[in-house]
């Protein structure tokens, strides 16, 4: 829904339903976000931020049936699409995920293919006047960066699939753009990370002289042209977990001149002092199906973990005082969760940022992990629940 002021579009991941096919996306589709509307917009059009897995964008790319049967539905529901996610390729619920998640990653011709044919669904599907976002993964896994032929290629990668949101442009009048998600343990991780990448590889007279033979267009517009369809999703979770602060981040990249195409409301685990008792409490979020990035402040140094086990091994051989922050999404308006608290703070911060500067037209919130949440956190069913998410970040814009 628009938000007035400036403050762009707001609406919630349709990640946390049921969507690893298109026939899954469609059931949760038509049954849960029109109720959500009803609470949230029921007078006025309602943005929706759909989840396509690669076979949902190739069924819907290739079947003009299909995607006339969403518009359809769009329409009659007052409803609006402008955003994609577009991160997970493959299954994302009710199996194991972990650092598959990222995979197949931005050197791949399958990442390429998958992102263009969500952007020819896009370009079909939203209503005139809007630029719908294309979220994607954070160019590949930390770990597997095995050298700068891999960054090369990820810029390659990237270049091609900005040279096809060009040609729609010029083709259907939409501009199309695609948005890069930082995320802890990926090679775009931190904010400086992030902006020395586009500095030293995309924004670049290199992949602009690029970029204009891909797309055959002048340099001169090439580069205007990257800007305009290449940015970034700045999730406020995964940059609390590392320990940033969130304004002066956000700052980067205005300065940096990168386009934060979404702002992602998401909330962390946050653990101020690890003690024992702790450890035990956490031991209920570690069995799950999607990593648990944790970083340790401990005496002023950050130490990584890829999943909470790790970090209770290294408690285990070291115990003493520390902080923990957890890549583990919770309810973005609870600021305890019991035993621990969460980095609501940093939404609060992001979201004054933005009510004073408007930094995006598009906001989401992205809690997809209600299906492992423990039950003491839920409140209500999964409509109550994103309804409650929604009134709680309009509201901090609204105050």
């Amino acid at each position: 829904m628009e938000l007035g002021s400036g403050l762009g579009h707001l609406t919630y991941s349709t990640l946390v339903h049921p969507g690893d096919t298109w026939e899954e996306m469609w059931a949760s589709l038509v049954t849960y976000v029109p109720k959500v509307k009803a609470r949230v917009a029921p007078k006025v059009p309602f943005g929706v931020s759909l989840r396509l897995s690669a076979k949902s964008a190739e069924v819907l790319a290739s079947t003009p049936s299909e995607r006339d049967k969403l518009k359809t539905f769009l329409a009659d529901n007052d409803m609006y699409l402008y955003t994609v996610n577009a991160f997970p390729y493959g299954p994302f619920k009710n199996q194991v995920v972990k650092e598959q998640v990222y995979e197949p990653d931005w050197r791949s011709e399958e990442r390429t293919r998958y992102t263009s044919n969500v952007a020819d669904v896009l370009a079909d599907v939203v209503p005139q006047g809007v630029s719908p976002s294309i979220q994607s993964a954070p160019l590949g896994f930390k770990p597997r960066v095995t050298g700068a032929d891999v960054v090369a290629s990820y810029t390659q990668h990237v270049l091609r699939v900005a040279a096809h949101l060009v040609a729609l442009e010029a083709r259907t009048g939409r501009t199309v753009t695609l948005a890069l998600e930082p995320e802890p343990f990926c090679f775009l991780e931190t904010t400086d990370e992030t902006v020395a990448y586009f500095r030293d590889h995309l924004y670049t007279g290199t992949s602009a002289a690029a970029l204009a033979k891909l797309a055959g267009i002048p340099i001169s517009e090439a580069h205007g042209a990257l800007r305009r369809h290449v940015g970034v999703v700045f999730d406020i979770c995964h940059q609390a977990v590392v320990y940033e602060n969130i304004a002066e981040s956000l700052q980067k990249l205005v300065d940096a001149e990168i386009p934060i195409f979404k702002l992602q409301e998401a909330a962390a685990m946050r653990v101020p002092e690890v003690t024992q008792k702790i450890v035990d409490a956490l031991a209920r979020y570690a069995k799950t199906i999607y990593l648990t990035q944790t970083v340790q402040k401990k005496d002023g140094k950050l130490t990584r973990f890829l999943n909470l086990e790790d970090a209770f091994e290294a408690w285990k051989k070291d115990p003493g005082p520390r902080e923990w922050r957890t890549h583990f999404h919770v309810p973005v308006f609870l600021d305890s969760l019991g035993e621990f608290g969460t980095t609501r703070f940093a939404i609060e911060e992001a979201l004054k940022f933005h009510k004073a500067r408007p930094l995006s037209r598009q906001l989401e919130i992205e809690t997809y992990t209600w299906d492992v949440l423990p039950d003491h956190l839920k409140t209500g069913d999964i409509v109550d629940y994103v309804t409650r998410e929604i009134e709680w970040v309009r509201g901090q814009l609204a105050s």
